[in-house]
């Protein structure tokens, strides 16, 4: 499904693909959204960007450059949507939602992704691969 953006605002940066790219984007996130949402749309938001940015780094190839790009776009209508952009993973199969064993210590990230969005999906563009959610 390709995802079609009416925003208000716009915003996109690149994080590097280690560990702490999460931690930049939620900082970015949250420094740019701040007394523009709630506080419960914003806790939502960082937890999903950073989701989605540690699959990226978990689990895809960066971008030139070593980095992922993240996006976010404040839509008309209050909605809010968060765009991950990797270089896709090495074996090509789209990101899909598995059931973790009940001792897992990982595995629940799109989970939760899915719980706290609208709806989400996955999307090839120009640069690589690109997980996408929107929050109501």
């Amino acid at each position: 499904m390709s995802i079609t953006v009416s925003a208000v605002r716009t915003w996109c940066v690149v994080v590097p693909h280690q560990p702490r790219g999460a931690r930049v984007a939620r900082q970015r996130l949250s420094a740019a959204l701040a007394g523009l949402v709630t506080q419960e749309r914003m806790s939502d938001a960082m937890s999903i960007a950073a989701e989605l940015v540690g699959n990226a780094v978990r689990h895809a190839m960066p971008l030139p450059g070593g980095v992922v790009r993240v996006a976010w776009h404040l839509l008309i209508g209050g909605g809010l949507l968060i765009k991950v952009t990797d270089g896709g993973s090495a074996n090509s199969n789209a990101p899909v939602i598995r059931p973790p064993s009940a001792d897992a210590v990982d595995g629940r990230g799109l989970a939760i992704v899915a719980a706290l969005s609208r709806r989400w999906g996955v999307e090839r563009d120009g640069l690589g691969q690109c997980v996408w959610a929107e929050l109501q």
